[in-house]
């Protein structure tokens, strides 16, 4: 029998609600970092070459970025909790069959059919939020929202290297089963049912695969530049399709009459500043978390769950100032706080590079603590002033632009940082002579590879071997990293420009500031 929700009912149960929200948040927050301390399991098991590793990562990642917005749009229009329902079994479903996968190709392939059950997901959470809480309770709540994303920080490297050391690679995936059928049974009993009052406006398919067609190609293009080099006609053809895409995609969304994404909402500083700082901080985030899980398995030999105990600082450090940052906005607004975490952040992957202090396990777990923290202050304030900018009515569109900013960001990451660490760490390989060509062809393609490869020679050429791609490693994590820093660096830089620094605006007040700022002229017909 249906539940009956009466608005003192949604009132009463509206803490028991972002508990079921947040459960279902989780499993997107652990399968992004799971999967980090499974990597090097993977390539021995499955033989993933470096630019694989990146595609197990982006497939996902692509296909959820590209597929929020619409996602977000269908959850207005036909029930933001049917939407999480659906999404939440898809997942789950998508996520056995990945960890059935033989091949590269074939996980490549379920990760990214995985990413269309996480785009149903992640927006219904925020939306169904941002209509059950209101006035000051609204910013908390995200705070908390935010903090339990960061969970899976935690959560899921811990977890992964649990199971990685029990059972196989495949059980990083199947964990995500029955978290999704605790959060599919809890929400039909603790998620009331909401969607937008406003009828009548179609959908955008053409944006979507125009979306997707633009990043698929220019990260394609990205990823395979360190192997291929600029002058590849594939590379140059990808980059060349994705841009023309891009371009078409930019084309289509200012003439269509039911835009996925209306760029005139980019008008508003607050939005289009704040969107801007999400996006930056997961392309840090997300590039600098693929390299270094990585380092403590392939070069300090770390066991998958110390490798997670070693990550766990950054969900601690997280989730602590994201429950306390929206004070730290009603006293210094909005802009200080953001650009605090922000440099935060940026000074912590500086001190990624140094390499005596990120092997050490004290002062690692102590660094990672602190940028995580830089992040809680970073991301709970933007994410309200990008939400705070728009209408309930508009609250889908609104967290799916918010959820792309956190996939596209952490998309480019991976693809950017871990191209130009490909390209460093083939360079510092340095002069091979003495290593037999097919050991010194595989260190080339992977730090794991060229380890697998050292098992198989003598003590003398093993141990060069070794040393060659244990250093190569860490000069090219190092470029790696120092360009994430640059990148927040100037996202600080950006935001002190840009961000405005006034808190959110309450909601009886909201169509008001809609008005002042041309928001009020913007075509509904993205719902």
């Amino acid at each position: 029998m249906a539940t009956m929700w009466t608005p003192e009912m949604r009132h009463q149960r509206r803490w028991w609600t972002l508990v079921t929200l947040c459960l279902s948040l989780t499993v997107i927050s652990i399968d992004n970092t799971i999967l980090n301390v499974a990597l090097p399991s993977i390539v021995e098991s499955v033989g993933a070459s470096q630019s694989q590793l990146q595609w197990i990562i982006d497939s996902y990642t692509i296909v959820f970025a590209c597929l929020l917005l619409t996602m977000g749009a269908l959850g207005d229009r036909w029930g933001r909790r049917t939407l999480l329902t659906v999404g939440l079994v898809v997942f789950a479903t998508c996520s056995a069959l990945a960890a059935t996968a033989g091949s590269a190709p074939a996980l490549i392939l379920f990760r990214g059919l995985m990413g269309i059950g996480g785009a149903m997901i992640f927006p219904s959470t925020l939306s169904i939020l941002t209509n059950t809480f209101e006035g000051p309770e609204r910013a908390k709540a995200i705070g908390v929202w935010a903090g339990v994303s960061g969970l899976g920080v935690a959560i899921g490297p811990l977890a992964g290297g649990f199971l990685l050391d029990h059972f196989w690679w495949g059980s990083v995936f199947l964990i995500n089963v029955p978290i999704c059928a605790a959060a599919v049974v809890l929400g039909r009993f603790l998620v009331p049912p909401s969607k937008s009052s406003e009828q009548g406006h179609g959908l955008d398919p053409v944006g979507a695969v125009l979306s997707i067609a633009a990043l698929v190609g220019i990260l394609y293009g990205v990823i395979e530049v360190p192997d291929k080099g600029w002058s590849d006609p594939s590379v140059l053809t990808a980059l060349v399709v994705g841009l023309g895409f891009l371009a078409g995609f930019l084309w289509w969304e200012t003439h269509t009459e039911d835009p996925m994404l209306d760029v005139r909402l980019f008008r508003n500083p607050r939005f289009s500043a704040a969107s801007a700082t999400i996006t930056l901080n997961y392309f840090a985030l997300f590039g600098s978390t693929f390299l270094i899980v990585q380092y403590f398995q392939f070069v300090l030999g770390y066991s998958p769950l110390k490798a997670g105990m070693m990550t766990a600082p950054v969900a601690i450090g997280l989730m602590s100032a994201s429950s306390v940052a929206h004070r730290f906005v009603r006293r210094f607004g909005t802009t200080r706080v953001v650009v605090a975490g922000l440099c935060t952040s940026a000074t912590v992957l500086v001190l990624y590079g140094v390499e005596p202090l990120v092997s050490s396990v004290a002062g690692g777990m102590v660094i990672r603590a602190v940028f995580g923290f830089g992040m809680g202050l970073t991301v709970p304030p933007a994410t309200e002033s990008i939400m705070g900018a728009l209408p309930k009515e508009r609250a889908g569109v609104g967290s799916a632009v918010n959820d792309t900013t956190r996939q596209t960001g952490g998309a480019l990451g991976v693809a950017v940082i871990g191209s130009v660490f490909a390209w460093r760490y083939q360079a510092g390989l340095g002069d091979m002579s003495g290593v037999p060509a097919g050991a010194a062809d595989a260190a080339c393609d992977s730090i794991g590879k060229a380890l697998a490869a050292a098992q198989q020679l003598p003590a003398e050429q093993a141990a060069r071997l070794v040393d060659l791609a244990d250093t190569a490693y860490f000069g090219a994590m190092r470029a790696g990293v120092w360009l994430g820093a640059l990148v927040l660096a100037a996202t600080a830089w950006f935001a002190h420009r840009h961000l405005p620094s006034t808190a959110a605006t309450p909601d009886d007040d909201l169509e008001r500031r809609v008005a002042e700022t041309e928001l009020a002229s913007v075509d509904d017909g993205i719902l």
